[in-house]
């Protein structure tokens, strides 16, 4: 069975890709055959470390492995598989030879190097924000999207939004079925949305406020975070919503194909290791039971629905963390809009947020 093709009621699955191969680069060719060259540009960073787990983890076909990061980092050596690899300087001339540049290296890293890449011959999945929103590059989340993927003049394909592909993930195979209007929602994001510094400043107070310590540094975020929550993740922007907020909406519309989706969000960070959890109202075109939305999601890959609220049973960072799938529960018909469901997703944001996700976009080519 086609794993990207769920069973159910009322369910048309996304065209799987048909790649035409006469017009594909040697390069691309070389990287659908049964091993690729594969770069990571950002190798020894958070996501960069997830993304060399996840290869090997789903045993991807890669018969050489460049891993890159900045002079600071060069030399650095990063385990895969049974071998040690060495990491290099990142430069423009990187990626001669290589199939598939996998970019977690941030947004100006990726605008002065990812189309290095792609003119090299590669296919770039980026993880930063830097393409999502160009018209010639593809956004793409393989459960929801695959066949974006096909057309990318630019030779780059971009990786959503964390929260923007956990929040997905949850709500397309409800879309499929009842057809998505609006959608409101609140995010809880974890302190390792903002790297290891953030788990740092976390983690340094806590251990200061155990110590009944009163020298609590607040370096990452504007307020203390420990024991706190903080109604801002990036920067705010005219109109009071923050960048963060802004990229569910048209990130959405993209991936969706929904320009007149109407979305409102709130941000927040929370005292949370890992795993981003977001409360969600969603509501559709036709009426939709919490029955109905149960078997919408059977089946379908990627998604859980762990919903038994009066044993206690819903979805937690922690039972999401360092997995693949994201999870969904607390399905509940909402009391205020029609034809509308309330709902509570959950995902690790580092994982199918980032790394998992940018592989998997790898897997289609």
């Amino acid at each position: 069975m086609d794993p990207l093709r769920p069973p159910g009621d009322n369910f048309s699955p996304p065209a799987r890709l048909r790649l035409d191969t006469q017009a594909l680069s040697t390069n691309t060719q070389r990287a659908m055959s049964s091993s690729a060259h594969v770069a990571i540009a950002g190798a020894t960073g958070a996501v960069g470390q997830e993304i060399i787990k996840c290869l090997e983890e789903r045993d991807f076909p890669v018969g050489k492995l460049t891993l890159l990061a900045s002079a600071r980092s060069a030399g650095r050596k990063l385990r895969f598989r049974d071998s040690e690899i060495e990491v290099r300087e990142l430069t423009q001339d990187s990626f001669k030879g290589v199939d598939i540049a996998l970019f977690s290296a941030g947004g100006s890293l990726s605008l002065e190097y990812a189309p290095s890449a792609a003119s090299a011959g590669a296919v770039v999945v980026d993880n930063s924000s830097a393409f999502r929103m160009d018209p010639e590059v593809p956004l793409v989340v393989p459960e929801v999207n695959p066949e974006a993927a096909e057309a990318r003049p630019r030779g780059i394909i971009a990786n959503p939004n964390c929260t923007t592909i956990i929040t997905m993930m949850g709500l397309y195979p409800l879309h499929r079925k009842f057809g998505l209007k609006s959608i409101i929602a609140s995010s809880y994001q974890a302190v390792s949305g903002s790297g290891q510094a953030g788990i740092t400043e976390l983690r340094n107070q806590v251990s200061a406020l155990s110590d009944d310590r009163t020298d609590i540094e607040k370096r990452v975020y504007p307020h203390q975070i420990a024991f706190n929550v903080i109604p801002q993740v990036d920067q705010f922007l005219e109109g009071g919503y923050t960048r963060e907020e802004l990229k569910m909406l048209n990130e959405g519309r993209k991936i969706l194909g929904l320009p007149g989706l109407k979305v409102t969000c709130t941000c927040v960070r929370v005292p949370v290791y890992r795993s981003h959890s977001v409360s969600v109202t969603a509501q559709f075109e036709s009426p939709a039971s919490v029955a109905e939305a149960h078997s919408a999601y059977h089946g379908y890959p990627g998604i859980r629905v762990v919903d038994d609220p009066g044993n206690a049973l819903y979805p937690t960072p922690l039972d999401t963390t360092e997995k693949d799938d994201c999870l969904v529960g607390r399905i509940r018909e909402d009391m205020v809009l029609e034809s509308a469901l309330a709902l509570w997703i959950v995902g690790d944001q580092v994982k199918k947020g980032a790394a998992l996700n940018a592989v998997q976009i790898a897997e289609l080519l």
